[in-house]
């Protein structure tokens, strides 16, 4: 198995520190990429971050998640494919620690002629780079790197490096919202060092997601009717922390968004506990109390000024439906239906509405009440179920009215006609959670107004990585949600399958890739509804 073999370098004071290569790195995201099993991308990971420095951890994981730790750092496609020199070191000698140092100036260079400048820099870290590790930085910025380290395998890694349980990570991660600062404690001190990490004001936790059923029937039968009906609203998700007078609302992807919702804010000042952090939905209602669209929702989240007069114009309205803490303790354990009792003592005037426990027809009666409304379906949760933070669990069901998958845009083609000028036919992409990446499922064109197509063009101009004479090749990086009919075998894409009268629905700017739905999820919608099975399905893709 892969050791790193750090470098050392003498310090000022006669000591003296190790650094890891990045060639080390570049080399275990390789083998990671190739490797078909779980378990060899696992021991892969874990060897590589086993030895490291706790420095090194924060920027290898980063890297391995697929971006590097200062985020965008202000450099376009075009410019980092001009950037890479015609010749590459013949050794390496890059440092994890040089490479993260050279974006922090790159991302934090500004003022006049700050591009060039930019430029410059990666040009020079570039030229002492090998060429497999340009090839890796360069996808790296780009937002094009396709190892297979998603976040559950690395979260195995990080557990084997530090002798730890994958459960007990697994659950520091949720609490503290990203991996990189559990990494450190865990592969530092070990899994005893994970107690730090539980439910606090002000630190917000990755929000409970949910799986499909395909009607309430299903979903009933599940959940074997110990349950409890909501409103599934059209929202943004929401999570508020209030300790004493002192609020915060933050949004899906953990962004404070206080600022932006004065509304929440004010009702949160009236809930009936001193120190308690809501799950929950805030949605603009029209004057009749039927939902505005999901994009005029999200009006609300774009402008950082001017949020009075938007306020009087697009008014917010929050409901909550999961309370996660309380006075001094994390209830997350507790079965759904305490947290849902101690929730309407807590915010009896801002709740979801919900019926517990239906009878078949009342929950029937339930969702075409709550379709008449307006809203897009209705949630279905085990009430003896915990609050897994951050996972999508068979505890918590969505019933849709309509099919809809939350995919990735991995390209765009040019339009034709009226279309001109415009990039048109979106290629849509699910996420591959055992190899990496995302698989395509198809093109669409439909369901776009002209504000849409502008918009979209301008947005994946700006994620470009390549293009052809008729497509725009994009970073992973714009989320869309796509209703159709069905789903058919098809031998044109590797995963044997494709959308049937695909369309747009929305964009979801609130998503992140770890949001995508999963081929195995469109594969099962396959097998659900296909008279015949499909052997093509089944191929790895």
């Amino acid at each position: 198995m892969r050791r790193s073999r750090p470098i050392v370098f003498q310090v000022r004071g006669g000591g003296y520190d190790a650094r890891v290569l990045l060639h080390e790195l570049v080399a275990t995201s390789a083998a990671v990429a190739k490797a078909s099993s779980r378990l060899v991308k696992i021991a892969e990971l874990a060897s590589l971050l086993g030895p490291m420095t706790l420095a090194d951890i924060d920027i290898a994981v980063a890297f391995l998640s697929g971006e590097p730790r200062q985020g965008r750092i202000g450099i376009g496609g075009s410019v980092i494919r001009e950037a890479k020199p015609l010749a590459a070191a013949s050794s390496p000698v890059l440092s994890l620690i040089e490479v993260d140092s050279v974006f922090e100036r790159i991302a934090t260079t500004s003022g006049r002629g700050s591009s060039g400048g930019r430029a410059r820099l990666l040009r020079d870290l570039l030229t002492r780079a090998t060429d497999d590790e340009q090839n890796f930085l360069m996808r790296l910025l780009t937002g094009e790197l396709r190892q297979g380290a998603l976040e559950g395998v690395l979260i195995e890694a990080v557990a084997r490096a530090g002798n730890a349980s994958s459960a007990a990570v697994r659950r520091a991660v949720m609490m503290a919202g990203a991996l990189t600062p559990v990494a450190r404690v865990v592969i530092g001190e070990g899994e005893s060092g994970l107690a730090r990490f539980t439910v606090q004001v002000f630190r917000p936790v990755q929000p409970m997601l949910a799986h499909t059923a395909s009607d309430i029937h299903e979903a009933l039968t599940t959940l074997e009717q110990d349950v409890a009906l909501e409103w599934k609203l059209d929202g943004a998700r929401i999570q508020v922390h209030k300790a004493g007078d002192e609020i915060k609302v933050f949004s899906r992807n953990l962004r404070d968004v206080s600022s932006a919702v004065p509304e929440v804010v004010e009702a949160a000042r009236t809930l009936g506990a001193h120190d308690v952090i809501l799950d929950g939905e805030v949605i603009a209602l029209r004057a009749d109390r039927t939902p505005e669209t999901f994009q005029r929702t999200m009006q609300r989240f774009g402008r950082k000024l001017e949020v009075d007069r938007l306020r009087a114009e697009l008014p917010l309205t929050p409901f909550f439906f999961d309370c996660l803490y309380v006075d001094g303790a994390s209830v997350i354990d507790q079965p759904q239906a305490d947290r849902f009792g101690t929730l309407g003592e807590i915010a009896p005037r801002s709740i979801v509405p919900n019926v517990v426990r239906p009878t078949p027809e009342e929950a029937s009666r339930f969702v075409e009440s709550t379709l008449q409304r307006g809203h897009e379906g209705v949630m279905a949760k085990a009430l003896t179920s915990s609050y897994a933070a951050g996972r999508r669990g068979q505890q918590w069901l969505k019933v849709k009215l309509a099919r809809t998958l939350d995919l990735v845009v991995l390209a765009a083609e040019w339009g034709h006609g009226r279309r001109k000028g415009w990039l048109s036919n979106l290629h849509l992409g699910a996420r591959d959670p055992v190899g990496g990446g995302f698989v395509m499922l198809g093109k669409t064109f439909k369901g776009m107004t002209d504000q849409m197509l502008a918009w979209q063009t301008e947005r994946l101009l700006q994620l470009e990585v390549a293009r052809d004479e008729y497509t725009v090749y994009v970073r992973p990086q714009l989320f869309v949600e796509i209703a159709f009919n069905d789903v058919q075998a098809s031998p044109h894409y590797a995963g044997g399958l494709a959308l049937r009268f695909a369309r747009v629905k929305r964009y979801r700017e609130d998503k992140t890739p770890a949001d995508v739905d999963t081929i195995d999820t469109v594969r099962d919608i396959y097998r659900r509804s296909a008279a015949t099975p499909l052997d093509s399905a089944r191929r790895s893709s």
